[in-house]
């Protein structure tokens, strides 16, 4: 009876179990989502692992709910049913609508919001609030690592409609921690200072508030370190390690202490030299190229630099992936060390395709032909720099870069891949200016050095100043023919009045044409030659300067008398004074015609000026021979290499002047460090006539001082001065006191005459007068120009000396030179007049000089240039200019 009531209980239970399972399981019809606002059906579904027909339990329940939080776009997930759907209802997270970021001033918004989207946080995405602790650790750390250990990060969240949200984060951005003190344990081969001197990162001195030097930042710390350890190395310090290194703060985080333990180890000396893997070449060029010796301490800059030279080569013949690794190894017995080049050439690769890219305005055949490396051609290392440096030198661009690319699929083939930036080519020219000497001063041009992308050179100009007036037309093909021959041509009118510009007074009106041709020596020498004809008309001032034109001028009736003459009757008219009311003189003095300039005696008259010997107007058949060399890494702006140009300019037989000129540019840049360059520069110049022409023409005189020249000086004015134009001497022969005063008055006084000086010994005249033996006698202008106008001369000096330092806080310092200058110069002549002001042969001590400090700017208006400088040494008629600058207009 027991065992039949078990049984029965037995099954009554599993039939229970059987309808209660039954009651959790049923069959899904449809699915319906509840909830969503901007998260779509279809992410749901995707992430939901149930499917419409599919039979369910309350496991696959909990396993849909769990699947679903995993999409992290919701707060909240409920299931249910409606007869057979499946109802999902959700409620999803907010969006982040905006975020906004105040106080952040040292470190800018973008570099902030790269940080936020590294670290989870960007508009559009969803919000969590797990991430704001995380966030703000992120920006902390940002401020962390410029030394600001006291900035703080606040974020706020404001609820928008629609389910979004607004993130504000306010930053106090704190005081950067300055470094008090910097120590180095465990060096005895080097003490403190030398090691400290490596270090970018300083304490605290006179100039920090500038360079800030003594504000901490973490990646600097790590360059300073890596300059220790290259340092140890690069003296045999193989077993050199640091230790440690401690960076500590005071309570206040406002001061930063950092500590370095280093451990320095032996010296290691270079036991043997080895070469391994398949050098590709053959062994003694790759030797050749060892920098490293047997004996010698070890050097690992040496080592890198030999692993970059063997690089390099087996790159110009055709390697261009090549790779060479310097492997030390240390022989701990005797404190030597092995090298080993281990050396992989790969295969050898061809240039495929050459590929430019950025240049939006110059055509590809304008960057093409200047390329040295051809397309089908063996790949060369030397070659590709060398066409990069080509494209650099064009001046179009600020920036090159060249990129070697393995062609996908082949094994031996490269395209090389250019990426230019381009620059204004294109001026505007505008100088403004301003001088006590000569006011305002505006100028302006059109110049493009790409013509529509083609690489030509046209040039068109229409300017004013207060001193010159000129129309010009220019023109340049710089490939006429497709081996680099190049040919140009230029028409021009100028009127000049150089008095206006610190030079003698006279000016000129001048016209004509060229035709040039230049000619490829090699890929950085060039030979250029023009001929052309000119037209020039000289047109003296009334106070043109006596080496110009002789003065005084004298009429056609003019009249002298003797010195001893004009003495007794000078001695008689005193004497007449005494007794009033006396006519004199009493006794005739024989007075003598002025000759005319044609007369044989015109020497009475003094020195004749050029213009008195030649003429006024002159018509020239001038060539120019040049030779140019340069190796300058840049067009624009040049940080490396030299450049040389020797000129001569001649008039040729045939014309009416005959001279020649002979003029040497040169210029060398040598870097020092990474942000110095030291800028060597000077320009020579020598002049004179020959054949009919017996004095080199004045206004093709050299001239120096100010822009381009000795800075600090005002244009033009150092040098020979002229002569002061001079006025007529003249003295009454006639008095007749007709009041009877004894003095000489209005309407008393007949014809006035000229005084032949015979002996300037013998007095008779004031010291405004100059009596020269053998030349009528001579006063001052009744208007006296100035003594210190230039002359200019026949030989030129100038040399200058820059130092090419970076700007400070300016990032992209390629638009930007800045230096600092000595600037020595001047002008002689070795045939100056016994009259002249100033006027020397060559001597060093009258070489003035100025130092100064200079900054170019190539910018969206063009080149600006300002100097400010400071006189060394002058010279007495040396007229100073302490500010200087020139600005232009590019478009």
């Amino acid at each position: 009876m027991m065992q039949v009531s078990i049984r029965l209980f037995g099954l009554l239970l599993a039939v229970c179990l059987s309808v209660a399972v039954h009651a959790q399981t049923f069959r899904v019809n449809d699915i319906r989502v509840e909830g969503l606002q901007r998260v779509s059906a279809g992410t749901v579904f995707s992430a939901l692992p149930i499917r419409v027909g599919d039979t369910l339990t309350s496991v696959d329940l909990q396993n849909a709910t769990r699947e679903l939080f995993k999409v992290g776009l919701f707060t909240d997930v409920s299931i249910g049913r409606d007869g057979d759907v499946l109802v999902l209802m959700v409620s999803e997270r907010p969006a982040i609508n905006e975020i906004t970021l105040e106080g952040n001033k040292v470190i800018k918004t973008e570099q902030l919001m790269e940080s936020l989207t590294d670290n989870g946080l960007s508009e559009g995405q969803i919000y969590q609030s797990a991430t704001l602790n995380g966030i703000s650790q992120a920006l902390e750390r940002e401020y962390i690592g410029q030394g600001r250990y006291g900035a703080s990060v606040d974020i706020e969240v404001e609820d928008l409609p629609r389910n979004q949200v607004k993130v504000l984060i306010t930053i106090d951005e704190g005081e950067t921690a300055r470094i008090k003190k910097i120590n180095v344990v465990g060096n005895e081969a080097f003490d403190n200072d030398t090691l400290l001197d490596l270090f970018e990162l300083q304490t605290t001195g006179w100039f920090s508030w500038i360079t800030g030097d003594d504000k901490y930042n973490r990646e600097k710390l790590t360059g300073d370190i890596e300059r220790v350890e290259s340092y140890y190395l690069d003296r045999g310090y193989l077993g050199f390690n640091l230790d440690s290194t401690q960076v500590s703060l005071s309570p206040d985080k406002s001061q930063v202490f950092i500590t370095l333990n280093v451990i320095e180890g032996d010296v290691y000396k270079v036991s043997e030299i080895d070469l391994a893997g398949d050098p590709a070449i053959a062994e003694q060029y790759i030797r050749r190229l060892i920098l490293l010796r047997e004996g010698q301490t070890f050097s690992q800059t040496l080592m890198t630099t030999t692993s970059e030279y063997i690089t390099n080569r087996l790159g110009n013949e055709g390697y261009t992936f090549a790779e060479v690794e310097g492997i030390p190894e240390r022989n701990e017995e005797d404190k030597t060390v092995k090298v080993t080049f281990f050396i992989d050439p790969k295969k050898r690769a061809y240039v495929r395709r050459i590929n430019f890219r950025g240049n939006t305005s110059t055509k590809d055949n304008v960057l093409r032909r200047e390329m040295r490396q051809m397309e089908g051609g063996s790949a060369s290392t030397a070659q590709i720099e060398h066409s990069k440096v080509r494209l650099e030198r064009l001046g179009y661009f600020k920036e090159v870069n060249v990129d070697t690319v393995e062609v996908p699929g082949v094994a031996d083939q490269v395209d090389v891949d250019f990426a230019v930036e381009e620059q204004p080519s294109g001026s505007m020219g505008l100088q403004v200016g301003y001088a006590q000497y000569s006011g305002l001063l505006l100028s302006g041009n059109i110049q493009q050095n790409n013509w529509f992308g083609t690489g030509k050179q046209v040039g068109i100009s229409a300017s004013h100043s207060q001193y010159q007036t000129a129309y010009s037309f220019n023109y340049n093909d710089p490939y006429f023919t497709p081996d680099g021959v190049s040919r140009g041509f230029d028409v021009f009118y100028q009127s000049s009045d150089y008095g206006q510009i610190n030079v003698a007074g006279y000016s000129t009106d001048v016209f004509g044409g060229n035709v040039s041709f230049g000619y490829p020596i090699s890929d950085v020498e060039r030979l250029n030659f023009s001929v052309g004809f000119r037209n020039l008309t000289v047109k003296p001032s009334q106070y043109s300067v006596r080496e110009i034109l002789r003065t005084p001028l004298y009429g056609e009736n003019a009249e002298y008398i003797t010195q001893t003459d004009y003495l007794e009757l000078r001695e008689q008219m005193a004497l007449g004074a005494l007794g009033l009311g006396n006519d004199f003189p009493v006794s005739d003095y024989e007075t003598y015609p002025v000759p005319s300039d044609e007369d044989d005696v015109n020497r009475i008259k003094g020195e004749p000026g050029f213009l008195d010997v030649h003429g006024t107007e002159f018509h020239d058949f001038v060539t120019n021979i040049a030779w140019a060399k340069s190796t300058l890494n840049r067009g624009i702006l040049a940080t490396r290499g030299a450049s040389q140009r020797l000129g001569v300019e001649m008039a040729l037989p045939g014309g009416d002047l005959e001279y020649y000129k002979i003029t040497y540019d040169a210029q060398m840049f040598q870097p020092l460090t990474r942000s110095l360059t030291l800028r060597l520069r000077t320009s020579l110049g020598y002049a004179d006539s020959y054949g009919k022409t017996e004095e080199l023409p004045f206004f093709e005189h050299y001239y120096a001082g100010g822009f381009g020249s000795v800075r600090g000086f005002e244009r033009n004015s150092l040098g020979p001065r002229a002569t002061p134009p001079e006025a007529q001497f003249t003295q009454a022969t006639i008095w007749d006191d007709i009041n009877g005063d004894g003095i000489i008055g209005d309407g008393e006084t007949g014809q006035r005459v000229n005084v032949l000086c015979e002996d300037p010994s013998l007095g008779g005249f004031s010291s405004a007068t100059t009596c020269r033996q053998g030349e009528l006698m001579t006063g001052l202008q009744s208007v006296v120009t100035d003594q210190s106008n230039s002359f200019g001369g026949n030989f030129l000096v100038e040399t200058s000396i820059e130092l090419l330092f970076p700007l400070p806080f300016i990032e992209d310092q390629r638009s930007f030179q800045t230096a600092f200058f000595i600037d020595a110069g001047n002008v002689f002549d070795t045939n100056c007049s016994s009259t002249q002001y100033n006027c020397y042969d060559f001597a060093l001590d009258r070489i003035s000089s100025a130092a100064g400090v200079g900054l170019t700017w190539i910018s969206s208006f063009g080149p600006l240039t300002f100097s400010l400088s400071k006189p060394l040494h002058k010279n007495e008629f040396d007229r100073e200019e302490s500010f200087q600058f020139s600005m232009g207009r590019t478009f």
